[in-house]
């Protein structure tokens, strides 16, 4: 697991402002709280969720869409958990 750096962290908070509140709060609040601490392989799969377009995201944090298997089912399954806090 490698440690972030702050610029890192403020290009990461950056990317998590969406068009949707719901996944700016979601995405924030992983980005804070597990990030940090999380395998290189889940930072490197939360790095390419951030890729993805809001509508198909919102849809894999709902579950009206299947995440890929591996490193992204397991962050977008940390986010689904956040939903419930």
């Amino acid at each position: 697991m490698s440690r972030p750096d702050a610029a890192e962290i403020g290009r990461l908070r950056w990317r998590c402002r969406r068009g949707m509140r719901e996944l700016d709060v979601l995405l924030t609040r992983y980005l804070d709280e597990r990030y940090p601490g999380a395998s290189t392989e889940d930072q490197e799969a939360f790095r390419a969720l951030l890729n993805r377009q809001d509508p198909e995201l919102y849809g894999m944090v709902v579950g009206r869409i299947d995440p890929p298997p591996g490193p992204v089912a397991n962050v977008v399954a940390a986010l689904r958990g956040a939903t419930s806090d």
